[in-house]
């Protein structure tokens, strides 16, 4: 008869993140001892580290910290949202973010190889990938420096931590408007800050298309010019930041409300988990 019971089992679950099946066998194995079925846990999963490397790591979360000029936004992630939400995972992102602030990484590489107390973080996540059962990565990293920077963070669930993580910089004006900005960018999902930051291949293959979608529609020859242009607008107005109408008074448009607040838009960074 097995030497444990249903609360061995979930306190192993809990400081592992073990699959069931997987805490089983440990603790048979180690005879219902925590410890040693914890050490069975992590070596077993360590020799499984390859075989997940091609597994899709498409759950997780976002994690940022602003403050004095200075803003940090990691997306870690992991395979399922049962993973996702446990504390285990949640506090490994946490370590992560931390370590991101303190190294002042502005990209997953220069992260990933920064020495995290005596270990790189890679070398961190490998055991995370060992004991939790799952891959898990560190997906991206955005660090933005101004003389303002705020963060949003935005659940899509309630059951799940956040999905959508938001830091935006910007000089004068106020962090009310600053955040309320930040907010706007979590709901609508602008690509750049101004229609500069578009390629022109990307604005003149819009064209092409307006254009081609005119003549299919039978638009009259004399009013092609006038229809393009306004759907290139449009085009414009979905993806550039400050084109865009504000979500709280779609009356205005976003370079509008920083305007009246006093405020210019330095640069901003968006992540979805997974997109």
């Amino acid at each position: 008869m097995a030497n444990y019971t249903s609360a061995d089992i979930k306190a192993l679950r809990e400081s592992t993140g073990s699959g069931m099946m997987d805490v089983k066998r440990a603790l048979d194995e180690a005879d219902g001892d925590h410890d040693k079925a914890t050490e069975i846990l992590r070596i077993k999963g360590l020799k499984g580290v390859t075989k997940r490397e091609g597994r899709t790591a498409a759950n997780g979360l976002v994690a940022a910290q602003a403050g004095n000029g200075v803003g940090t936004l990691v997306e870690v992630n992991c395979e399922t949202d049962f993973v996702a939400k446990g504390d285990k995972f949640i506090a490994l992102a946490g370590q992560v973010l931390a370590q991101a602030v303190t190294v002042g990484a502005s990209s997953a590489d220069e992260l990933l190889a920064s020495d995290m107390g005596g270990k790189t973080v890679q070398e961190v996540l490998d055991e995370a990938n060992a004991t939790i059962g799952e891959k898990i990565e560190v997906r991206r990293v955005a660090r933005l420096e101004a003389p303002h920077v705020v963060s949003y963070l935005h659940k899509t669930s309630p059951d799940l931590p956040p999905q959508i993580g938001v830091l935006m910089a910007t000089e004068g004006g106020d962090e009310v408007t600053a955040r309320d900005i930040a907010m706007h960018i979590a709901a609508f999902s602008p690509s750049v800050l101004t229609r500069d930051e578009i390629d022109a291949e990307t604005v003149e293959n819009e064209r092409r298309v307006a254009e081609a979608t005119a003549k299919e529609e039978g638009k009259p020859e004399a009013a092609l010019a006038r229809i393009i242009e306004g759907r290139l607008n449009g085009f414009f107005k979905e993806n550039v930041l400050l084109e865009q109408a504000f979500a709280k008074d779609a009356k205005k448009t976003v370079a509008k409300v920083l305007e009246e607040s006093g405020a210019t838009a330095k640069s901003f960074a968006r992540f979805r988990v997974g997109s």
